[in-house]
C-alpha cells in the first residue's frame, strides 16, 4: 500500500499581521479566519464584466449617496473574521469603515461577483454565507462569465432572501437594494460566448 501523502495545515496567522502584508502585496488575498489564501486573476470576459457592471451602475447612480467599488476594495465581515475583495459592491455614504482602518469597508448594500469554474461553488456557499451576516447588504448579484446567466438573491427579512434567476439577454434584472434596472444585452454586450477559461 502506498502512504498517503498529507498536504501541509494552511499557517494560521492574525488578522492585524495578514493587513499589514496585505498593503505590502503585490497581489490581492483573502483572509479567511485566519488562513490567508491568494485570489486568483480574473479572465478578459470576467473584467469586462465587472467594468460593464461598474459603468451601468456609476450611471444610474450618479449624484446619488453612493460609493460605488471595483476589486480592489476590501470588506471586513466581523462575525466570520473574513476579509475579502468582492468584484462589485455599492455602499451607501458616508461609508462605514473598520475601526482603525481607512481602507477597509463594513456597509455594503449590494455585492456582485463574477463567477469563474474555480470560485463559483465558493461564491454560492461559504462567501454567500459570510455576506448574509453583513446587516446592511440587500442584493447580492451572481453573474456567470460563460453564457447568459444572472442570480439574484434579494434580502426580504430577517435570514429570508427571495431567489431570482435570469437566463436571457431580453431579461432585465432589478436591483432594488439601489432601484436600478440592468438589463443582460447591456450587461454582456462586450463577451464573446463559447470560450472556456
Amino acid at each position: 500500500m502506498m502512504p498517503i501523502a498529507l498536504l501541509p495545515e494552511p499557517a494560521i496567522i492574525t488578522a492585524d499581521d495578514y493587513l499589514a502584508q496585505e498593503v505590502l502585496a503585490e497581489t490581492r488575498n483573502e483572509y479567511r479566519n485566519g488562513v490567508v489564501v491568494p485570489m486568483t486573476g480574473g479572465t478578459p470576459e470576467h473584467n469586462e464584466i465587472a467594468s460593464v457592471l461598474n459603468a451601468l451602475l456609476r450611471i444610474a447612480l450618479k449624484g446619488q449617496g453612493y460609493s460605488i467599488f471595483v476589486a480592489d476594495q476590501r470588506l471586513w465581515i466581523p462575525e466570520p473574521n473574513l476579509y475579502t475583495y468582492p468584484d462589485v459592491m455599492v455602499a451607501k455614504r458616508p461609508i462605514e469603515r473598520k475601526p482603525d482602518r481607512t481602507d477597509t469597508v463594513m456597509n455594503p448594500i449590494l455585492i456582485a461577483e463574477v463567477l469563474s469554474k474555480s470560485t463559483a461553488a465558493y461564491d454560492r456557499t461559504e462567501k454567500f454565507a459570510a455576506y448574509r451576516t453583513i446587516a446592511s447588504l440587500q442584493n447580492y448579484l451572481l453573474i456567470d462569465q460563460y453564457q447568459p446567466h444572472v442570480e439574484l438573491y434579494a434580502r426580504t427579512g430577517d435570514q429570508q432572501w427571495l431567489f431570482s434567476e435570469y437566463g436571457q439577454l431580453s431579461n432585465r434584472v432589478l436591483l432594488d437594494a439601489v432601484s436600478v434596472e440592468l438589463p443582460l444585452a447591456d450587461l454582456y454586450e462586450a463577451i464573446e460566448f463559447g470560450g472556456e477559461a
